[in-house]
């Protein structure tokens, strides 16, 4: 069986990582999330930890100035990430293996609760895993 955690080796932190992500990754939404994804090819010479995956969740600043709202949204979003990685994408990056590298930023504008975050993940990480399919057809072409 399957753990659903999130662990240390599946959190963004390289500056190197982040840098590439943000200057030649993709970026798409489905609302209330921004995902920017990028995979690091072999000639890149960016190499990622342990896991194939690694992700980045963020909450502006800008939207929320009480740091208690920030954390309590990420919060949210770490659990409904951490619940739904294994059910699609983490599966299909592994037999495929492909490397991935992506932030997922909470675009909304206040607090919502965490049934709506839940269900809009889902098709976050779906509409994710279905980029990710077009780039693993594109590079064997």
């Amino acid at each position: 069986m399957i753990k659903n955690t999130f662990k240390k080796e599946e959190r963004l932190c390289s500056v190197k990582l982040i840098d590439a992500l943000f200057h030649k990754g993709s970026s798409f939404v489905c609302y209330p999330y921004r995902i920017v994804f990028y995979s690091p090819s072999e000639d890149s010479g960016l190499i990622l930890a342990n896991s194939s995956t690694q992700v980045i969740l963020s909450v502006s600043k800008r939207r929320f100035k009480r740091a208690v709202d920030r954390n309590q949204m990420k919060r949210r979003m770490k659990e409904c990430y951490r619940l739904q990685k294994n059910d699609g994408l983490a599966p299909f990056l592994k037999e495929h293996q492909l490397p991935l590298l992506f932030t997922i930023q909470y675009v909304g504008k206040g607090l919502l609760l965490y049934d709506f975050l839940y269900s809009h993940m889902e098709k976050a990480l779906l509409k994710l895993q279905n980029e990710c399919s077009k780039l693993y057809l594109a590079k064997d072409n």
